[in-house]
């Protein structure tokens, strides 16, 4: 069977839907934005660990933090699906 582009086309959609989402309703860690990290983006726990492991490979460090309700927007703060999130953030390796 050949690939629809269509279904490629809207799973594409859907990402990014769900990472603009994310992007606006989680908000960054204030502690680590002052500490020199930027915040990358917002994803699921098993494409956190390969964001991980992509920037550690460029030299970067990174961490991948939990979502905790500290960081939602009003209205999304009691959302138990929060906690199959993590913010990643990056940040130069000092030389």
């Amino acid at each position: 069977m050949k690939p629809d582009p269509a279904d490629a086309l809207r799973a594409i959609a859907e990402a990014e839907a769900l990472r603009t989402l994310g992007t606006q309703r989680v908000r960054a860690n204030p502690a680590r934005l002052a500490a020199g990290w930027e915040r990358r983006f917002v994803t699921d726990v098993a494409r956190a660990e390969e964001a991980v492991a992509l920037y550690a490979a460029m030299g970067y460090e990174v961490v991948a933090d939990p979502v905790v309700p500290e960081d939602l927007d009003e209205g999304c703060d009691t959302c138990a699906l929060a906690t199959m999130f993590r913010t990643v953030y990056t940040r130069r390796q000092p030389e």
